[in-house]
């Protein structure tokens, strides 16, 4: 592979990376109260592909005071990235507890509180076409 593609395909053009994480932020803002999203998921879900590892960078750069519910992001397994005894890995620890889940053994059960978007969007069958209007 020649070298630059090679450094394009890693690290975003700067152009690109504003409007990368812009998505990731919106992604990450809908995920709700007491559910959490691995880092590759959330990416998936963002629409940035296989960028797990980005993720997790782009959290760990999040200013203290960010309304972003970065404490739901976990590890594929359920683990919890940060340190335990770590201000932020007690911080996440606490916030997850106060939202209902169970931290035990630094993981969650990602599997009950897995956040999956489309298991929560109504789906509703279109009707077939008609001709005529259907009048009750």
């Amino acid at each position: 592979m020649h070298p630059d593609i090679h450094s394009q395909l890693r690290e975003p053009a700067a152009e690109d990376a504003a409007s990368r994480r812009q998505a990731l932020y919106q992604t990450l803002a809908r995920v709700p109260v007491g559910q959490v999203v691995s880092y590759g998921r959330l990416a998936e879900l963002a629409g940035l592909g296989r960028a797990a590892r980005w993720v997790g960078r782009i959290l760990a750069q999040l200013p203290e005071d960010t309304r972003l519910p970065w404490h739901r992001v976990v590890a594929a397994d359920g683990r919890l990235s940060l340190a335990p005894g770590s201000p932020a890995g007690d911080e996440q620890r606490a916030r997850l507890r106060a939202e209902g889940l169970t931290v035990h053994g630094n993981r969650v059960d990602i599997r009950r509180h897995s956040w999956n978007p489309e298991d929560a969007a109504v789906r509703v069958r279109p009707l077939p076409a008609t001709t005529k209007p259907h009048v009750p």
